[in-house]
């Protein structure tokens, strides 16, 4: 996937690199998600940096990793102050219950989901108590591949998903689900990670 990406990485940056590419519905949700958090926050599968930075202009403590050399040199470039470092959702790098917050955007829209619980499992090891994951993913009425413009992704079911959350250590506390007009229907589910 990282391959994948990396030898698409100008047309994506190009085309996604911009934060006013989402949409103000995202940007306004994923802003007050994190503005209610306390600790650091970790931006999973950060891309080339525009979500990262949107919060760090909002005064909140961020880091972006990402497992594409070709984006996190870009967001370095781009974003100078802001710590970004390459790195895997399944193994982050961070001790455990250290962070406030973990902002998922579309980062596990490509795992296999036999394999998907490794990455939720760390975050769930990452967060303290009452820490909050948001997950941003495609929703569908099955959990089926498609063919994404870079690599394979998955479609879940809100439901579906939402369990696997829970079974790796959170509570569910929210879930949206939008059909924007031209583009796959979008999902959200944000979790706190219940007392160990």
């Amino acid at each position: 996937m990282s391959d994948a990406y990396g030898a698409r990485s100008a047309e994506y940056i190009e085309l996604f690199g911009r934060i006013d590419a989402a949409a103000e519905a995202d940007r306004k949700g994923v802003l007050a998600w994190a503005r209610g958090l306390t600790g650091p926050i970790i931006d999973v599968g950060c891309g080339p940096g525009q979500w990262t930075h949107f919060l760090s202009e909002h005064d909140l403590q961020i880091e972006g990793i990402d497992p594409t050399p070709e984006f996190i040199a870009a967001a370095q470039r781009r974003y100078p102050g802001i710590r970004f470092r390459i790195g895997r959702a399944e193994r982050l790098d961070i001790d455990d219950e250290s962070l406030g917050g973990i902002l998922s955007w579309y980062s596990l829209i490509h795992t296999d989901p036999e394999l998907i619980d490794s990455a939720l499992t760390e975050f769930a090891r990452c967060l303290r108590s009452g820490g909050s994951l948001a997950l941003g993913f495609f929703e569908g009425p099955e959990l089926i591949p498609f063919d994404h413009a870079v690599t394979t992704a998955y479609y879940w079911p809100l439901e579906l998903l939402s369990a696997r959350v829970e079974a790796c250590g959170f509570a569910v506390t929210g879930t949206h689900t939008r059909s924007d007009p031209g583009v796959r229907k979008q999902g959200l589910i944000t979790a706190v990670r219940r007392p160990r």
